[in-house]
């Protein structure tokens, strides 16, 4: 499972142009899910996610999680993070999780993070989506589940 963590002043996602979702000040994450995925991979990576200390503090320094803050979430499924570019021009996605369990599996983290966060918006699971958003900082953190070694 990958986790593109970007912090945002402010980001939402539209299909077909409708908004789906917005946030302001807070994290948007693209949600990749691969075909060994777990809930318990899910549980870990949220912990992980919502413990990130990457918010200005007073000082300047990065010392504050997102709910020191008061963020929200924006969630989008993103099933291209799991692209094998390795052999010829046409990326493979022979790893990412099956459309089912993909969804399952996403609508889990979804409902685990509305347990936690007041504000959790979502795009539409396969859908064809563009994002809008003001990268704060810049500031992207990658959470990959088998790098971390929770697979």
């Amino acid at each position: 499972m990958k986790f593109v963590i970007q912090r945002v002043s402010e980001a939402s996602v539209s299909e077909n142009g409708q908004v789906l979702g917005r946030i302001g000040p807070g994290f948007m994450v693209l949600i990749g899910i691969c075909d060994t995925d777990t809930r318990q991979i899910a549980d870990k990576l949220i912990a992980k996610m919502i413990k990130l200390r990457i918010f200005m503090d007073e000082n300047g320094k990065t010392n504050l999680d997102i709910r020191s803050v008061g963020g929200n979430l924006l969630l989008v499924s993103q099933f291209t993070l799991y692209a094998d570019c390795r052999k010829g021009n046409r990326p493979s996605f022979i790893h990412a999780g099956s459309p089912q369990e993909a969804e399952d599996l996403y609508n889990y983290i979804v409902e685990r993070c509305r347990e936690t966060f007041p504000e959790v918006q979502t795009g539409s699971f396969g859908a064809y989506m563009q994002i809008s958003l003001v990268n704060d900082g810049p500031f992207t953190v990658v959470l990959d589940s088998k790098e971390m070694g929770m697979e």
